[in-house]
């Protein structure tokens, strides 16, 4: 094998962040998620023990590629993790090859996956399958205080792995079907680790924990395994970063478990190797002889940091750790194969506690694994930690400082995490306030809002937000000064009329006063209508006229079938708003006429389509629909490639940070 060579690709990314909306296209990862589709067209993993076969390696796999779509909003992820899924989910929603008797949390963990397709395609058999998983769970088998053994096999035992295999899904399925009692579940587990599985001196936890202390691994004391395995504390430092992406902003636990990520992390970042970057096979004795540094759990602490740190969990400080682990990652793992496709070395294959054959979780067990190439597990954790590195270069953006004291005696080390001030963007859910209902018979909004992941939603323009290090809000009633003080930027997207919702609520006086002295003081309003056939118009230019923006009741860019170009718009670079050249697919839309402060900003034949008005200290954008909705951005309708409408959505999304001049209120 070749040393596989991404020379520049870790400066394109960093060029990217330099010229906003550019996505990199020639990334590691991007190479890596082209290679697993060629190698693996159908998902079924060669290089597990039994190819094609429900598992968790596999699941990890797809959550990488999940995590890829997510980045770059290309639709060819999601149609292979929906192809994968589809090999297991028969029509009446059983999962094909499950053996439920066995108890193990390693089977729950690909029930992300399927949740996820749910999510998109909104189909009731996706459904019946995560409800299958999320039942399961009410049956696993639990030590006296409420931890989920591992297996059934495993009897009193908790292990760091069952963290990544059960709570991502079950906080996911908690949030997508109304289940809030689950958290408080959900946070125990994850808690239960941090408590009991955590050295208090360095920080580290160990791979497992017999409540019975029993097992011939476990400590007669504390109960816990020799070591520190590095993948094992890699599933924690996963679980924790996805779990919080579902938790309610409001539970209790949760800066409990934002706490735990920063005890987690802290420990992490110490005992990253200075010479390579990376991490080794057992954490905390890189200098004994017969260690190794190991691909898979280096990947997973890469996601962990980058992510934590753009999610604003994790000090910005953080974020240097994970670029210098993901160099490292390149030149230590990274080759091409005979075939030229893309090739991860050193993930080393399994690691476990007990069974037959015994293994003691002694050093020389761990190092005594051996180590394979392109393992599921190790590249789905390349992806992950790729898709994070891809957005990395703007997460501070919308941050305002942050740090990390450590304290105590060198007995106990305790964190104290103060994390800095992040801008938040609010999405309108009450002058637009559709509903619909869910597989499971629930009330849910959706129709342009951050959480809707249906050809409805705006979870990519979301996602464009989260690259700059944004919170996502929804204001789910009227609006009010209270409300709108805690924000940066509020986006309203096509307000209900009666055809679309029975009830809606119209723009009134008080909000349009609310809305407008806002915006004086700084303020950044996105106002995206739609056409006369689908959107309100006469209340809403009430308030918009207040900034000099009329949206004119008219419907233009009619298309029929798949005659694209009767719906292409071209966003010309250098706008003042828009950095780069798009090429938009606005269908159905209206039109704007401008006067006083607004300005406009792209014409159509003509026709002002999009415009800009400064007021006060805030300034508004205003455009002619909503045209960055999921549907038309991951072109998951057939819409052609050269369609740019994510990178559009980053531009302007990274515009509307930089407008902002209110500063966001310290946590």
């Amino acid at each position: 094998m070749k040393r596989f060579v991404v020379l520049v690709v870790f400066g394109l990314v960093v060029r990217a962040a330099g010229a906003q909306g550019v996505i990199a296209q020639d990334s590691p990862s991007r190479a890596m998620a082209a290679t697993v589709i060629k190698m693996w067209p159908t998902g079924a993993v060669l290089t597990t023990v039994h190819p094609g076969v429900w598992g968790y390696e596999e699941g990890v796999l797809l959550d990488g590629m999940a995590a890829e779509w997510h980045s770059t909003a290309d639709g060819e992820d999601f149609k292979y993790i929906k192809t994968a899924v589809d090999k297991y989910v028969t029509g009446d929603g059983a999962i094909t090859g499950y053996k439920a008797d066995g108890h193990t949390l390693d089977d729950i963990e690909m029930g992300r996956a399927v949740l996820l397709v749910y999510r998109v395609t909104q189909q009731a058999k996706y459904y019946k399958a995560a409800k299958f998983l999320h039942d399961q769970l009410a049956l696993q088998p639990r030590t006296a205080n409420g931890g989920y053994w591992h297996k059934q096999i495993y009897p009193n035992q908790m292990w760091l792995d069952g963290a990544y295999m059960a709570e991502p899904f079950r906080a996911a399925y908690a949030a997508t079907f109304q289940e809030p009692g689950d958290f408080d579940d959900i946070a125990k587990q994850l808690l239960l680790m941090d408590e009991h599985m955590r050295d208090p001196k360095a920080g580290l936890m160990k791979h497992g924990w017999d409540e019975s202390k029993e097992m011939a691994w476990a400590d007669k004391t504390t109960g816990l395994s020799p070591e520190v395995w590095a993948r094992a504390m890699g599933w924690y430092a996963m679980a924790l970063v996805d779990v919080l992406d579902w938790f309610p902003k409001d539970h209790p636990e949760r800066g409990a478990l934002i706490a735990a990520l920063n005890r987690t992390d802290a420990a992490i970042a110490k005992m990253q190797d200075a010479k390579t970057g990376l991490w080794w096979q057992v954490v905390d004795k890189g200098d004994k002889s017969g260690n190794y540094p190991e691909a898979s759990a280096s990947c997973m602490f890469v996601y962990s940091l980058a992510k934590g740190v753009r999610m604003g969990y994790l000090p910005q400080s953080d974020a240097a750790n994970a670029k210098r682990g993901w160099e490292g990652i390149q030149k230590q793992f990274v080759t091409t194969g005979a075939d030229g496709l893309m090739v991860l070395n050193g993930t080393v294959k399994v690691g476990g506690l007990g069974g037959t054959p015994y293994r003691s979780g002694s050093f020389e067990y761990y190092v005594g694994e051996k180590t394979g190439a392109n393992d599921a597990k190790g590249i789905g954790a390349f992806l992950l930690a790729g898709s994070e590195m891809e957005q990395a270069p703007t997460a501070g953006l919308g941050q305002v400082g942050s740090s990390r004291l450590l304290v105590g005696s060198k007995d106990k080390l305790t964190v104290t995490d103060r994390p800095g001030a992040r801008k938040t963007v609010l999405v309108d859910a009450w002058f637009n306030s559709q509903t619909r209902k869910n597989a499971a018979g629930q009330t849910e909004l959706f129709h342009y809002k951050w959480d809707d992941d249906a050809n409805s939603g705006f979870a990519f323009f979301g996602r464009a937000f989260q690259r700059y290090g944004v919170k996502l809000e929804t204001e789910t009633t009227a609006p009010t000064m209270a409300d709108l003080s805690r924000v940066q930027i509020y986006v309203m997207a096509s307000p209900d009329l009666p055809v679309r919702n029975p009830t809606p609520n119209y723009m009134d006086k008080a909000s349009g006063d609310v809305i407008q002295a806002w915006v004086k003081a700084g303020g950044v309003l996105l106002l995206m209508e739609n056409d006369v056939t689908n959107s309100e118009f006469n209340h809403f230019n009430t308030m918009s006229e207040r900034f000099g923006i009329h949206f004119n009741p008219v419907i233009r860019n009619k298309v029929d079938g798949d005659k694209w170009e009767m719906g292409t718009v071209m966003i010309p670079g250098g706008t003042g708003v828009f950095e780069h050249p798009h090429k938009a697919y606005l269908k159905e839309i209206c039109t704007i006429r401008v006067s006083g402060p607004a300005k406009a900003v792209v014409t159509d034949q003509g026709d002002v389509l999009m415009a800009v008005a400064k007021y006060g200290k805030g300034t508004v954008f205003a455009v002619v629909d909503p045209w960055i909705y999921n549907e038309y951005v991951d072109r998951r309708n057939r819409l052609p490639v050269d369609y740019d409408g994510f990178a559009a959505a980053i531009d302007l999304a990274g515009w509307a940070v930089r407008q902002t001049t209110i500063p966001p209120p310290h946590r």
